[in-house]
């Protein structure tokens, strides 16, 4: 079993910047990919974007060009750096892990875009 441990939501700005931290409780060489949902209020969960094993990403069009999953593969950790923030893309956001055809969630973090 996969754990997830979600951190660093905030409120910023709009046009701000910031950058959450999902930290996996094994090496991600045993897992096939890892990404983002998000869930705003009174909406469905959304998927944001996934980085494969082999580092490949792909990301939902809402935030292409302006959202990146880096990776610190010695920590088991992947990231979600967000730039150019807008009221939009307040939500709780959700790590997960893919691993023998079975999704692990991280217990999400809040993120809050207002002036």
């Amino acid at each position: 079993q996969v754990q997830l441990v979600d951190s660093g939501g905030g409120l910023v700005q709009p046009g701000g910047s910031l950058r959450v931290s999902c930290a996996a409780s094994e090496s991600r060489t045993s897992i096939y990919e890892m990404g983002w949902y998000r869930q705003a209020p009174g909406k469905l969960r959304e998927w944001v974007g996934t980085i494969t094993n082999g580092g490949t990403t792909t990301y939902a069009d809402s935030v292409r060009g302006r959202f990146t999953i880096p990776r610190d593969s010695a920590k088991n950790t992947i990231f979600l750096q967000m730039n150019s923030l807008k009221p939009d893309d307040t939500a709780v956001y959700y790590c997960y892990a893919l691993k023998g055809g079975i999704v692990y969630w991280g217990q999400g973090t809040q993120v809050t875009v207002s002036s």
